[in-house]
C-alpha cells in the first residue's frame, strides 16, 4: 500500500492515535473550528494541541508525518530524529497524516501575538505568513554594539536598553552630541548607540559608527524609530555636522527598528562623513584627534504640513 494513505492508522490497545482523538473531540467527525468569527472554544484548543509538534512544540504544517502507531511530528523534526518516532521509538517511514492536514484546512486560529494586541483570526495555512509580518509581533533589541537576543514591546525594550546596555536617555526633540576619536586614521568597524531620545511621547535611537565604505573610511550617523514602519513615516529628522567654516546636512525619515541597524547602515540611509572631511571639520588634517559635533532635530511631518515650521 502507498505510504500516502495517511488516513489508515494502526490502532493498538495502549496508543491513542491522532485520528481517534479527532473523532472523539468532534461531533460525528465534524470539527468546530470557529469559522465565520465564532469564539475560540475548548474544542478548538484540543485540535490546536493535536497540531502541535511533540518535539519542537510549534504548530505543524504540511507535510505532517506519523509513525505506524499514529504519533505525529513536523517535517523539520522528522529530518533530525534518525528515523525514530519520538513517542514510541518505532521506525518512521514517509506516512503522511492526511486526516490532520485536512482538519487543519478547516481551522481558523487567532494570531500567536493576540496577547500583544492582534485581534485577527486567520485560516490555519495563512496564519504563519501573517505572523511573520504582524505589526504586533515583538521587536528585537535595537542595540547595535553587541548581539542581543532580547525581544519585547517598546516599553520593555526601553527599560532593557537603560538597565542592561546602559544607554543614555534624553528628553527633547533637539540634540547636540560630540564624538571624539583619539586615532582617526585607525578606522575599524565600530558601533555606538549613544542616546535614546524621548520625543513626542515616542522613542528614537541615535546611532553613530565608523566603518569602511568601498575601502574608504567613513563615519555615519542615523536615526531609528522605536515602532513600526507606518508610524516612523510620521516623523522626519535632520542631522548637521560642521566646523572650520564647513557644514554637512542630512534630512530624512527615521527607519523603524524592524530594520536592523546593519540594514540601515548598508543602505547608507543617513549622514555619511568621509574621514578626510571629518578631519577638516575637526580642525585640520594633523590626524592627532577627531572631534565631531553632530546636531539634530526631530519633527512631526503633520506639523510641517500645518505650517508650524518654516
Amino acid at each position: 500500500m502507498s505510504n500516502m494513505l495517511g488516513s489508515q492508522f494502526s490502532f493498538t490497545d495502549h496508543d491513542t492515535t491522532s485520528s481517534e482523538l479527532l473523532l472523539r473531540r468532534s461531533n460525528c467527525g465534524k470539527v468546530a473550528t470557529g469559522l465565520g468569527g465564532s469564539a475560540w472554544t475548548p474544542l478548538n484548543e484540543d485540535v490546536h494541541d493535536l497540531l502541535e509538534c511533540p518535539v519542537c512544540m510549534n504548530l505543524m504544517y504540511p507535510p505532517i508525518y506519523q509513525c505506524p502507531n499514529g504519533h505525529t511530528l513536523c517535517s523539520s523534526c522528522k529530518t533530525k530524529l534518525e528515523n525514530l518516532c519520538p513517542t514510541c521509538r518505532h521506525e518512521l517511514g514517509d506516512i503522511r497524516c492526511l486526516v490532520l492536514e485536512k482538519v487543519a484546512e478547516s481551522l481558523e486560529l487567532p494570531c500567536r501575538f493576540h496577547l500583544l494586541g492582534c485581534r485577527g483570526i486567520f485560516p490555519y495555512y495563512s496564519k504563519l505568513k501573517h505572523e511573520k509580518n504582524c505589526k504586533h509581533r515583538p521587536y528585537a533589541c535595537p542595540y547595535a554594539g553587541a548581539d542581543c537576543s532580547v525581544t519585547g514591546d517598546i516599553p520593555l525594550l526601553v527599560m532593557h536598553l537603560k538597565d542592561d546596555h546602559n544607554v543614555d536617555m534624553h528628553d527633547g526633540c533637539t540634540f547636540n552630541h560630540r564624538y571624539v576619536k583619539s586615532n582617526p586614521r585607525d578606522v575599524e568597524n565600530a558601533t555606538w548607540m549613544l542616546t535614546i531620545f524621548n520625543c513626542f511621547g515616542r522613542q528614537f535611537c541615535l546611532h553613530f559608527e565608523a566603518f569602511q565604505l568601498e575601502m574608504a573610511p567613513v563615519y555615519m550617523a542615523f536615526l531609528r524609530f522605536m515602532g513600526n514602519e507606518d508610524e516612523a513615516k510620521q516623523f522626519s529628522y535632520s542631522l548637521e555636522v560642521g566646523g572650520n567654516g564647513r557644514r554637512l546636512i542630512w534630512q530624512g525619515i527615521p527607519r523603524s527598528i524592524r530594520d536592523s541597524h546593519r540594514k540601515v547602515r548598508d543602505s547608507q540611509d543617513g549622514l555619511i562623513i568621509p574621514r578626510t572631511l571629518a578631519l577638516s571639520f575637526s580642525g585640520g588634517n594633523n590626524g592627532q584627534e577627531l572631534k565631531l559635533k553632530v546636531a539634530g532635530r526631530i519633527w512631526k511631518n503633520s506639523d510641517i504640513e500645518a505650517g508650524f515650521f518654516s
